[in-house]
């Protein structure tokens, strides 16, 4: 098992680390990955819910404590209505085949994005994972569904705004840790290292905010392609990073 690291500092020194509390995946490609192959984009999902099962499974091997999976963006509802109808069935079928063997393995699902104009069903089946694993310890499984970063911190300061209006907040509180407090993803660590797949040089609108500091690895594979070893490579590929933080490299630090 790869070592879980210290997010401590020592006299403001930059840290060397050597595996990730927190990764997050862009999981690109389905589509691609089917069109190569003579293969309906429907089959392309379906072999990428495969990828997020051996995803979740690696990662609990290898005690990173968070996984966030961009599984849906809030942009995707423009996609063709027939394709939007696959993801969601899809999504239902991985919560009613596989959440009860997350539970069992100790996996907590928190889920982040707008939920107010989601379907009942669809925002039943997320609120039932949530609460379900809620008291879980293992794996913490961050699924980004109907999520976008600018919506997500838009959100956010209407509900600030709307304390500082009640009275409730000073205008003079605003400050990066009360904004934190007030996205989807608060008391969640920002993430370590960001991975995106299918060779796209973009974040695509992902954690705008708590990508700030995060390590970036882009791979060339699709996604129903990401593996065990593709998901080792990119923590090999951390492991040889020297995080700075703002700070300046221990090299410069020595001379």
């Amino acid at each position: 098992m790869i070592p879980v690291p210290s997010r401590q500092t020592v006299s403001g020194k930059v840290m060397s680390v050597r595996s990730p509390e927190h990764v997050a995946i862009i999981m690109d490609g389905n589509g691609r990955w089917a069109k190569a192959r003579g293969l309906p984009r429907s089959i392309g999902h379906r072999r990428g819910v495969e990828a997020v099962r051996e995803a979740v499974r690696t990662a609990g091997a290898l005690g990173i404590r968070y996984l966030t999976l961009f599984a849906f963006s809030s942009e995707n509802w423009s996609r063709p209505a027939e394709e939007v109808g696959e993801l969601m069935g899809l999504l239902k079928l991985f919560i009613r085949r596989d959440l009860a063997d997350l539970h069992k393995e100790g996996v907590r699902v928190r889920v982040i994005g707008a939920r107010n104009n989601l379907s009942p069903d669809i925002r039943s089946l997320l609120e039932e994972a949530e609460n379900l694993t809620r008291n879980n310890t293992s794996t913490n499984l961050v699924i980004a569904f109907n999520y976008g970063a600018r919506d997500e911190v838009t959100r956010a300061m209407q509900r600030i705004g709307e304390k500082i209006v009640l009275g409730e907040l000073e205008p003079k509180a605003l400050t990066a840790e009360l904004i934190d407090a007030h996205m989807d993803t608060a008391g969640i660590p920002d993430p370590d290292l960001i991975i995106r797949t299918s060779g796209e040089l973009r974040l695509s609108n992902f954690l705008l905010w708590q990508a700030a500091y995060s390590e970036f690895v882009f791979m060339p594979c699709l996604w129903p392609d990401f593996d065990r070893k593709a998901f080792e490579e990119a923590l090999k590929d951390f492991a040889s990073r020297e995080r700075r933080f703002g700070s300046v490299s221990s090299c410069e630090i020595a001379s």
